[in-house]
């Protein structure tokens, strides 16, 4: 049996609502293959009186029969299962009439389906809710993978259901600092390189044999042309938008290093005007981020703004695979393969690491000055990795993330003293604190400055190496 890792704040939040003396109704969405339905089963499992349905891309007389058959086995009903049902109020109706005053589950997955094959099934659930199942003794979960339409349908004040819900779940990927539960017997440094193909999607990452190198696991999982994963993201966007090819230009563009707006439309050729709907649906899906430098006061109206593709597996496709898409259906991976090779941590994982770093930075918090802000920074002539501030008092982390084969040395600190002079935030009247993470460790000269330095913190594969 696979593990269930993580998503505890999202299970308890669940299990607060199922114990709420009043019914409730909540929103569970989120991309393809982020575990959506595994937390749902896990928060059942337990569970008396839970009816499960998953819907379908089939016509609406079917769903409604599959319903009513889930509703026969879960009612115990002979009747049911005889019965012809013409009308999801109907159906509704049964279910609102079994064991009153006993608390019962609805879960509808893939709620997005039922309202492609009929547009008024949101008033058709309202309707449900307001009249049957809501008065008490029923939780309903509505699931989907289609963001923009669990958005338009579920939550948005157009939707009939706007109101009902008591809460929304957007379900994202497992952070890095649990990604080890998945792979107890790789390194750190193999967890690292793991987590910079997959990404936190626990799909993704349970397609992975940890036994196994990475590059031939690469080799299986992605790069042969009958494998789940080589179309991958054309299966993430298709359902999602209808012009797909705009979208995989933009992603390709910004994948070749394109991040301001202006410069992935000289790319693509297009006017920057063009750009800001299908950015927006980028972010939206979790698939980009806009990011802005962190000491930014006013980030929505940044002339700074950079956007980085945010899925760690999506940007090793976009980087690697698409480009020699047209090679790899002439089945020529050896090729490709040692292309990955020879520029996987200098183009790829070096820059992964930075996210990981973040990750074990707000794990560690005690360890550092009090901060409640952390992100990147940059301005026209230079870049630290991580500045991390506290927005309601004076106290700043300064941090670089290394990914070299070689021991990082005093060099690396005498560059991150010099740069943060130029970070304008509260300059003369702040306290200041300083952090080296190295995936290959630390010089002596380096180990024997920070022995001699309070505000400098070196963290290594196994965590903090000098002074806490």
């Amino acid at each position: 049996m696979k593990p269930f890792i993580n998503r505890t704040s999202e299970l308890s939040f669940l299990n607060e609502q199922y114990a709420s003396a009043s019914s409730s109704f909540v929103v569970v969405y989120g991309r393809r293959r982020v575990g959506k339905t595994t937390l749902i089963k896990e928060f059942m499992k337990d569970k008396q009186g839970a009816l499960y349905f998953l819907a379908s891309e089939e016509v609406e007389a079917k769903s409604m029969g599959r319903f009513a058959a889930a509703l026969a086995e879960f009612t115990g009903s002979d009747y049911l299962k005889r019965a012809a049902f013409e009308s999801w109020h109907d159906l509704f109706d049964v279910l609102s009439q079994y064991k009153p005053g006993e608390k019962k589950i609805l879960v509808i997955d893939e709620f997005p389906y039922l309202v492609e094959k009929n547009a008024a099934f949101p008033s058709i659930l309202q309707t449900a809710w307001d009249e049957k199942l809501g008065g008490g003794d029923f939780m309903l979960i509505l699931s989907g993978s289609l963001i923009h339409m669990m958005e338009k349908y579920a939550l948005n004040y157009s939707s009939p259901l706007y109101g009902r819900r008591t809460g929304q779940i957007k379900l994202r990927q497992i952070d890095f600092r649990h990604y080890h539960e998945f792979f107890p017997q790789l390194s750190y440094h193999k967890l690292v390189e793991f987590y910079a193909v997959t990404g936190g999607v626990p799909k993704y990452i349970e397609l992975f044999d940890g036994h196994m190198d990475l590059f031939a696991e690469i080799d299986r999982l992605i790069l042969n042309r009958d494998s789940l994963l080589f179309e991958e993201p054309v299966f993430l966007l298709q359902r999602e938008v209808s012009d797909i090819g705009s979208y995989f230009s933009i992603i390709q563009s910004i994948a070749a290093g394109n991040h301001k707006p202006g410069k992935i439309a000289t790319d693509l050729g297009v006017k920057q005007t063009n750009l800001p709907k299908y950015l927006k649906t980028l972010i939206d899906m979790d698939i980009i981020q806009r990011e802005v430098p962190i000491t930014e006061t006013n980030p929505e109206k940044s002339k700074m703004a950079l956007y980085q593709i945010k899925d760690n597996f999506l940007r090793f496709w976009f980087r690697f695979v698409y480009p020699e898409k047209s090679r790899l259906e002439l089945d020529d991976s050896a090729y490709v393969l040692e292309k990955i090779k020879a520029n996987f941590v200098d183009n790829h994982a070096a820059f992964i690491y930075e996210s990981v770093c973040l990750s074990e930075l707000w794990g560690m918090g005690a360890a550092f000055l009090p901060f409640n802000k952390a992100g990147r920074w940059w301005s026209a002539k230079e870049e630290i990795d991580i500045v991390a501030l506290d927005t309601t008092g004076d106290s700043i982390i300064f941090a670089e993330c290394k990914y070299h084969t070689r021991p990082v040395g005093a060099d690396v600190f005498d560059s991150l003293l010099r740069k943060k002079e130029t970070v304008p935030w509260k300059n003369g009247a702040r306290r200041e604190q300083f952090a080296l993470f190295s995936i290959s460790g630390f010089t002596e000269q380096l180990l024997a400055i920070a022995q001699q330095r309070d505000d400098l913190l070196l963290i290594g594969t196994n965590g903090p190496v000098a002074h806490l």
